[in-house]
């Protein structure tokens, strides 16, 4: 069974080292070991992660199968009927096994959006597919500069939940 909880300031280590374990094996073969590196130095150091927590208001919630964290996510709102899910890594050993479908409904449950837009790499197959099969639709290409020389090369998807 799978649990949503609500992470703290205290949990953002866990999230930095979950992304990091998390990143290192599904991300290199795409982006590179360079460009992982610095998304989590950009993204996942302390000081940014407590400004997406509490300036940009993201909502953190460990994934958690029985006393054991397996992934996080983030999410945000301004209207709450129109959710952005800036986050969701779960470890590749639980691909497949139904927790990525169960973590959704979940969070859809708990949040009732009118729609949920995510980011995902264009080249990144696996999630792309995921995404297709629990309803989401591309909307459109889009690639974002992260700087540094370094582009987000990502499909904008959106689920119609309501």
């Amino acid at each position: 069974m799978i649990h949503l909880n609500s992470a703290k300031e205290t949990d953002l280590d866990t999230i930095a080292n979950m992304a990091r374990e998390i990143w290192n094996v599904h991300y290199v073969c795409m982006v590179g070991q360079e460009q992982v590196d610095y998304m989590l130095g950009k993204f996942y150091n302390r000081e940014s992660l407590i400004e997406q927590m509490h300036v940009k208001k993201h909502s953190f919630y460990l994934i958690e199968e029985g006393k054991d964290a397996i992934g996080f996510l983030s999410v945000s709102s301004e209207n709450d009927a129109d959710y952005f899910l800036h986050k969701f890594y779960i470890y590749s050993h639980k691909s497949n096994s139904g927790a990525g479908t169960e973590t959704l409904n979940q969070l859809l449950k708990l949040v009732n959006p009118k729609t949920l837009t995510l980011t995902v790499n264009r080249e990144n197959f696996k999630s792309i597919n995921f995404y297709f099969k629990t309803g989401f639709k591309i909307n459109r290409v889009e690639d974002f500069d992260i700087g540094e020389g370094y582009l987000m090369n990502d499909f904008v998807m959106v689920k119609q939940c309501n």
